[in-house]
């Protein structure tokens, strides 16, 4: 079992940050650098070099993280086998999880507490950035499995569905907009409210717009805005347009704060995806989270 300092090093190789190691694993800057030292001494060579505020890899740094990616998978492999021999090998099980902002929010937290209620030996991380941030960090090795919405799929990468969910166009309950029925050619002349780039919200819209040969850098963009809660916020009191995922706004629209606006041409239609870097699938525990999650929406339908 890879020792408490090597899962230190390790967080803080994949994030070049002890601060940022630190936060992740709930322990003070100055614990966490204590525990790196007692490893520099250890193998008797510096494993960081310090650069103002970040840090980059020594070789032998370099050296350690590679070896120890592999004892971590090795590590995943020996629990699996053990736990398949012996039921009652149970040990504590840590996860690290990243979810898009929408997933993270809206679709996330009920799988969540259903699994921990159910193995309650798992530790688990949930990180919350865009979907393109989240690709980003699970091929960057900071996490191991990923959840993600609408953006382009890469070769190195496996792709398994978890839902599929609709982007809506939405205005406020106060906005005569909402009583208008629009084509694709209309957005060029309605001022809009959209995520920020790399958000996967944004990556289905502009995919759904040059199917009808429209640039989203043509639109009337008011304010471009980082996270879907703050996008929700400003179009409840503005009169603008924004597009935000059905699973973000069905208590708005109920309750008739916010208000769809159809656009009759644009299939916005997109699927939600766990990511996992190619060879890690049969992972334990997230091929066990992956099925559990698909088993629990699955019966929902």
């Amino acid at each position: 079992m890879l020792s408490h300092p090597h899962e230190i090093f390790l967080e803080v190789a994949r994030q070049l940050s002890f601060t940022k190691a630190g936060q992740t694993l709930f322990l003070s800057q100055s614990a966490v650098s204590k525990q790196v030292k007692a490893l520099e001494e250890h193998y008797k060579t510096g494993l960081f070099e310090r650069l103002g505020n970040s840090v980059v890899l020594t070789p032998a740094g370099e050296l350690l993280y590679r070896k120890l990616l592999v004892a971590k998978q090795l590590q995943h492999e020996l629990h699996q086998e053990f736990t398949e021999l012996s039921p009652d090998f149970s040990p504590q099980v840590h996860m690290v999880i990243g979810a898009s902002t929408t997933i993270s929010l809206y679709v996330i937290p009920p799988v969540l507490s259903a699994y921990l209620s159910q193995y309650p030996n798992t530790q688990l991380t949930l990180k919350n950035r865009n979907s393109e941030n989240i690709l980003k960090a699970l091929l960057d090795h900071e996490i191991d499995l990923g959840i993600i919405e609408g953006i382009h799929k890469v070769s190195n990468v496996t792709y398994t569905p978890l839902l599929t969910d609709e982007v809506v166009a939405v205005c406020s309950g106060r906005n005569p907009l909402y009583r208008q029925e629009l084509e694709a050619r209309d957005l060029l002349r309605v001022p809009v409210a959209l995520r920020e780039a790399g958000s996967g919200t944004l990556a289905v819209l502009e995919e759904a717009l040059a199917e009808k040969q429209i640039k989203a850098t043509d639109l009337p963009v008011k304010v471009r805005l980082g996270g879907t809660e703050a996008l929700k916020n400003f179009v409840r009191v503005d009169t603008c347009l924004a597009f935000l995922p059905r699973q973000a706004v069905m208590k708005e629209l109920a309750s008739g704060e916010l208000m769809e606006v159809r656009v009759r041409d644009l299939n916005l239609v997109r699927h939600f995806d766990f990511v996992q870097r190619k060879g890690t699938e049969n992972n334990v525990p997230y091929k066990d989270f992956v099925q559990f999650a698909r088993r629990y929406y699955s019966r929902k339908e």
